[in-house]
């Protein structure tokens, strides 16, 4: 009789991390909370557009609506003192902090990850130099780096190569403000990301599959960015998850003083720091911003750390 033989299915690393995180509860809570306002702050205001006529800069004609109104059904999150609706603001706010928060990760993963990536590798003297120049900048405070930055080179001093970036959506002084911003945090948000990954590489540039391709004579740029950096990236997504929340924080606290995103744009900082000043009056000027930036921060940060524990199961906390 012919036995039964049991077709046992492999697995990989990255399907088990997965059903690992499904079953974190909270990091489940976080994806799906970033998914929504993911969704929200894309379909939300063309949608609030298409059934009330609003838009986050229409300001009603009637000068007696030139105020602000607490939460309707016309107006679920109120107003503000101009009139404006306060729900298709948070979501056009909403679009400006997590692009913010994106696209200035994916600047630090790519500037942090080749440099790390590349005195890892080198070792020696070329890793001693990069890394003191990496010390060097972690002494100086990054946000004072940012607010030079934004200063030193907003207005009418904005590099030529990001207006000609910031021309391609529109244009503007608004616009070249926000891309700026991206560079900037971008810029301070990489040291960090540099130095995991130098550890991740000086812990596999003596594998053996490193060897084999430099015996076979694969190029210095190739083994770094083909072989080892691939094998880098459970520890890097992970940093990145957590990177996110981290910078869009920071650009909250610029724009709540004043340095970040600028009008016509609205962000989730911008939107506090004018709630702020008429707290005592309208609150829900200041507690829907809030409450909204704070659960999406919450959020990246369940998810970030799920990520982690589900990348390497060994450091869960039992």
């Amino acid at each position: 009789m012919a036995e039964n033989k049991k077709v046992v299915k492999g697995t990989s690393l990255w399907k088990d991390a997965w059903k690992r995180l499904l079953k974190n509860k909270l990091a489940v809570f976080g994806m799906i909370v970033i998914a929504f306002m993911v969704v929200a702050v894309i379909i939300g205001p063309p949608i609030i557009y298409w059934t009330t006529g609003f838009t986050p800069d229409y300001i009603p004609s009637d000068s007696k609506l030139i105020k602000s109104f607490p939460p309707s059904l016309q107006h679920p999150m109120g107003t503000d003192e101009a009139g404006r609706d306060l729900l298709s603001r948070v979501l056009q706010g909403g679009r400006i902090s997590l692009m913010v928060g994106i696209i200035s990760t994916l600047v630090s993963l790519i500037v942090g990850v080749s440099y790390g990536a590349i005195a890892g590798y080198m070792g020696g003297r070329i890793d001693n130099v990069m890394m003191r120049i990496v010390d060097i900048l972690y002494a100086i405070p990054y946000i004072l780096i940012v607010i030079v930055l934004m200063a030193a080179f907003g207005g009418e001093n904005t590099p030529d190569w990001i207006a000609a970036i910031s021309n391609l959506f529109g244009g503007g002084a608004g616009l070249n403000q926000i891309f700026l911003l991206f560079f900037a945090l971008g810029l301070v948000s990489w040291l960090t990301m540099a130095r995991v990954v130098r550890g991740q590489i000086l812990s596999l540039k003596n594998q053996e599959f490193v060897l084999a391709a430099q015996a076979t004579g694969v190029s210095t740029m190739k083994i770094i960015f083909k072989h080892l950096v691939p094998n880098a990236l459970g520890p890097v997504i992970v940093y990145a998850t957590l990177t996110i929340p981290s910078v869009m924080l920071t650009e909250a606290f610029l724009s709540f003083l004043g340095i970040g995103v600028q009008a016509p744009y609205a962000s989730w900082g911008s939107l506090c720091a004018d709630g702020i000043k008429n707290i005592a009056i309208y609150p829900w000027q200041l507690i829907f911003p809030g409450v909204t930036m704070a659960l999406t921060l919450f959020s990246l940060n369940f998810l970030g750390d799920g990520i982690r524990d589900a990348l390497d199961p060994q450091t869960r906390k039992f």
